[in-house]
Order: C-alpha cells, then structure tokens, then sequence
C-alpha cells in the first residue's frame, strides 16, 4: 500500500496549457482529461477544461492541476492545495479525519465519478487539501 503527497496547482483556464509547460520544463508523462469526460459539470463552457491533469517524471516528481469552473472562486497566489493519494484506505481515511477535524470539509469524503473515494477539506490552519483513496468504498 501507499500513500503520495504533491502540490495541487488551480487555474482559471490556462490549466492545459500550464501543464503543457510544465511537462517541457520536467519532462514526463502528462494525463490530462476534462470535465465533459467525468460529466462533471453540465456548463457547456466548462466541457473543455480540465478537471485534472497529472505530470509524472522518472525522477519521481508529480506535479497536479485542474481549472478552477466557473462557479467558485479563483485568486491566484492562492490557488493550489496539498493532495494525499493512495491505495491505504484505512490510514487515508484516518489522515481526512485529522485533516477535516476542526476545519471546513468543502466536498465530503464519498464515491467520486472516477471511482475512487475522494473528498476536499480546508484544515484549521486554511492549508487546502485534497484526499484521494483509489477504489475506495465511498
């Protein structure tokens, strides 16, 4: 089992491209899939953009982001959170309950359209993170 942590960067738009250069900076592989592919946003604007992209390089760097829809806020200079990832579903679970304790929990721990368990929280220090437990039961 195991357990990652990586920067999350947001953006308003510009996420494809910003990972297009970051991947040119890193070199790596890139993923990239956008909100029409999950169905997660029934905006007609929003169908392009990207819901998440990941960078993976051989020298073991990741790199994570996504464009910010429409309907939440963006500022950049605060626009990035801290994701935990894995397969260890019990010590993930109990690292989101820490996290969430005391803090904001800004989508709810829970089945995500890509299968996995996942869940976004602001701690009591305002540090955002997100929680992503692959296969998790929800």
């Amino acid at each position: 089992m195991t357990i990652t942590i990586n920067p999350y960067l947001n953006f308003r738009d510009t996420a494809r491209e910003a990972m297009t250069f970051y991947q040119e900076v890193f070199g790596g592989e890139l993923t990239l899939s956008t909100f029409a592919e999950y169905q997660a946003s029934e905006d007609p604007a929003e169908q392009d953009k990207i819901m998440h992209s990941q960078l993976t390089t051989t020298q073991g760097l990741a790199l994570m982001a996504a464009d910010t829809p429409n309907g939440m806020d963006y500022k950049p200079g605060n626009n990035y959170s801290v994701s935990l990832s894995g397969d260890d579903e019990t010590t993930l679970r109990g690292h989101w309950d820490k996290l969430s304790d005391a803090g904001t929990v800004v989508m709810p721990l829970d089945k995500a359209p890509w299968g996995d368990s996942f869940g976004m929280c602001i701690d009591k220090f305002g540090t955002s993170w997100l929680v992503n437990i692959s296969g998790g039961q929800g």
